[in-house]
């Protein structure tokens, strides 16, 4: 799938494309405890979408890493689309 095909309310995702940007993590209170989030972005040749990275999968990419998102989910932020792996999901770093 490409970027561009993404909708708000999509889920069962899988979608490939490489690290543009990443922010610094930051501490959140969550229903299941404290947690680590931050945000990236990720494009393909089709266009861009912002990546939410939860606890350890913020250390696992870094700028220029081509990653693959399995089973993840489409949401909308502020009017911006987000994807995220959610907890069934995967995050893949691909060599």
């Amino acid at each position: 799938m490409k970027i561009r095909d993404l909708r708000n309310g999509m889920r069962g995702v899988e979608v490939e494309g490489t690290v543009v940007e990443k922010g610094n993590a930051r501490e959140v209170n969550t229903r299941y405890g404290p947690a680590r989030v931050s945000n990236a972005v990720i494009q393909d040749d089709s266009g861009r979408i912002i990546l939410s990275l939860w606890n350890d999968d913020i250390e696992k990419i870094e700028i220029g890493d081509r990653v693959r998102i399995e089973n993840g989910y489409v949401t909308s932020y502020k009017g911006r689309l987000q994807l995220s792996v959610g907890r069934r999901g995967r995050l893949v770093v691909l060599k």
